[in-house]
């Protein structure tokens, strides 16, 4: 596709739709929009555009539409697979002034917001209810909602509570073209024709605007345990995880880190929390929470149970918030840890449960057959380890060359577990090229399709997920 570019004229009609100190073109914003969390990829926008309401989101929509200007809703810019990168230029449409909580319905459990509050703003503003909104990101801190949507984000709580795809239950979105609609009904149950919401859920910000969001909430829970439990062996670890599933419990959360995760992460921030075995190779971060602590205690001494099966170390009880939010923190930095310690790469594979072990030695056949080095942690609980490769010392000619075939074998091999390649992440623009991995010629038609019905002269988002005929 050939886009336009723009030019001032263009710059000042902006100016007329909203108020012009929110049509940004300085070289700080400009370089703030050009890149998220994705590696070290850079693509400067021609302007940054910060509209307030929904109809300011599709004016400008319907002007960069009949233009031919490309336009790139952005988040937080917390992403990780390039899906906020302007790579051709044109518009972001920065969405951090659309950020006021709408309505928080006790009576029904549910709330209404715009896209641009911050995830975990959210989360403590409905907990003030005694609600819960339970998806956690790592980036929960500082993601915002509308993004979390944009790429279906899962977190450490999903293996009991799910996605955000099984928390939403509306859309306000914009079209290309500027219309607005509504994509289902603020109901539990649905079955009114195609489910539109799901289908923008995910989406990645290529088929529309979202402008506001209702999610559902839970009743929230009052007390949690976490423990730490070492083992000897990585495939131990990854192996006990479907059989504490098989044996009846469902954590809140559980967490595989192998020892060098651990150790990478630890570095980063500067303290040792975690005091490691020699002997430890991997470990599970396993909670369980509710309301009654004889329960949890019944649900912790039964996965405990299950785990003596097993050859693991001296297990750790986090016994005060402070022990538990240092062990999390371990967890929740770990892919920044790495990234901090390399040039790296990031995949984001996921599989069944009981086919994790499998996963794991794949990634370290690779690594033996390439020359890689690799730092794997990630949500077991369902299935999804995040693979997180980094440079080192390998040459560029090695990175740029064998990195590519060594991620497509692994990739080939996901698939043949009956896994896939994304499990929260997104596709984006970096892994836009491993889509033939998992999708077959006629859905990856099929896929081009819809994107050619929502938005026929392909502005929004253009370049990612699916590669450029």
């Amino acid at each position: 596709m050939k886009y336009n570019k723009l030019r001032p004229e263009n710059i000042q009609f902006f100016k007329t739709i909203i108020a012009p100190d929110r049509v940004l073109t300085d070289p700080e914003n400009l370089l703030r929009c050009a890149s998220d969390k994705t590696e070290d990829l850079v693509f400067k926008p021609s302007v940054v555009i910060q509209p307030e309401n929904t109809m300011e989101v599709s004016q400008i929509l319907k002007y960069c539409n009949e233009n031919l200007f490309p336009v790139v809703p952005r988040g937080a810019g917390t992403g990780l697979s390039g899906g906020a990168l302007p790579i051709y230029a044109g518009v972001v449409m920065d969405m951090q002034r659309m950020n006021k909580i709408l309505d928080i319905d006790i009576e029904n459990f549910q709330v209404t917001t715009e896209p641009g509050i911050i995830t975990e703003e959210l989360r403590q503003a409905v907990l003030a209810k005694g609600l819960l909104y339970p998806v956690d990101p790592a980036s929960k801190g500082s993601c915002f909602i509308g993004g979390n949507i944009a790429e279906n984000s899962g977190g450490t709580r999903a293996v009991k509570y799910g996605v955000v795809k099984d928390q939403v239950l509306n859309l306000e979105i914009v079209l290309p073209n500027g219309e607005i609609l509504w994509t289902g009904a603020n109901t539990l149950k649905n079955a009114t024709g195609y489910n539109l919401t799901q289908l923008i859920v995910g989406s990645e910000g290529t088929l529309a605007v979202v402008t506001k969001i209702v999610l559902k909430l839970i009743k929230a829970p009052t007390k949690d345990l976490l423990v730490f439990v070492p083992f000897r062996s990585p495939e131990e670890a990854a192996t006990a995880v479907h059989k504490i599933f098989m044996a009846g419990y469902t954590p809140s959360t559980l967490e595989f880190m192998e020892r060098k995760a651990i150790e990478v992460a630890q570095l980063f921030i500067g303290k040792n929390t975690i005091k490691l075995a020699t002997d430890t190779q991997a470990a599970l971060l396993i909670e369980v929470d509710g309301t009654l602590e004889e329960d949890l205690m019944d649900q912790m001494e039964g996965i405990i149970t299950v785990l003596d099966q097993f050859e693991t170390g001296e297990i750790l009880f986090a016994d005060t918030a402070a022990h538990k939010e240092a062990l999390w923190k371990v967890r929740r930095v770990m892919g920044e840890a790495a990234k901090g310690s390399s040039i790296y790469k990031e995949e984001d594979a996921v599989v069944p449960r009981s086919k994790i072990p499998l996963l794991y030695n794949k990634v370290k056949e690779l690594d033996k057959a390439y020359g890689l080095n690799t730092i794997v942690y990630g949500h077991a609980g369902d299935g999804n380890l995040h693979i997180n490769i980094v440079k080192n010392d390998m040459s560029n000619e090695k990175w740029d060359n064998l990195l590519p075939k060594a991620i497509r074998e692994l990739f080939v091999y996901t698939h043949q577990l009956k896994g896939t390649i994304s499990g929260e992440h997104g596709i984006g623009y970096v892994q836009k090229e491993y889509m033939d991995t998992v999708f077959s010629a006629t859905a990856l038609r099929l896929q081009r399709e819809i994107k050619q019905i929502f938005d026929p002269n392909a502005i929004l988002n253009p370049g990612k997920i699916l590669k450029e005929n």
